[in-house]
């Protein structure tokens, strides 16, 4: 990919994946970038589709046109939401910029350092469901393995409690 910034944003479609990429949309991106939504999926035992072919790298560059259609992404096991699409939709057709969606299967902390590498991306913003300190203990936090682990900057949006 030819171009200026390559600025990924993880999304799985909650409420505070959503909030990090409109933070990015609003704060980070600018008119030439490429904006690259990764999305992590449960690691399993795919008998059909794409996921069976890409499991291990990572499915291509999915274009928008293409990440809006929910025949084609039903491959790929992702069903992205209205409010996501709203909004990558719009940073495209406002600021001149590229949006493509990539799919990994596994475990989110390590596929999305992968990514960093693989892709390669200039700098990665990520939501923080704002676990409690028992449940990060129990089912550890993504954003913080991301930030200690990645290798590109990486921006923690949070989710406030008010918002959760």
């Amino acid at each position: 990919m030819e171009g200026d910034r390559r600025v990924g944003v993880a999304v799985d479609f909650s409420p505070c994946s959503k909030k990090a990429l409109k933070w990015a949309v609003d704060n980070l991106i600018r008119n030439g970038d490429h904006l690259i939504l990764l999305t992590i999926r449960p690691e399993g035992n795919y008998e059909t589709g794409e996921m069976q072919l890409w499991a291990v790298t990572g499915s291509p560059l999915i274009p928008l046109h293409e990440f809006s259609d929910s025949t084609i992404m039903k491959k790929y096991g992702v069903n992205p939401d209205p409010e996501t699409l709203d909004i990558a939709n719009t940073a495209a057709n406002q600021k001149q910029i590229v949006v493509v969606m990539k799919i990994f299967w596994g475990d989110p902390r390590e596929k999305i350092c992968e990514a960093i590498d693989k892709i390669p991306l200039s700098c990665l913003v990520i939501g923080n469901r704002g676990l409690g300190k028992i449940k990060r203990v129990i089912m550890g936090s993504v954003s913080n393995y991301v930030v200690n682990n990645g290798t590109c900057p990486v921006t923690v949006v949070k989710q406030t409690d008010h918002e959760i």
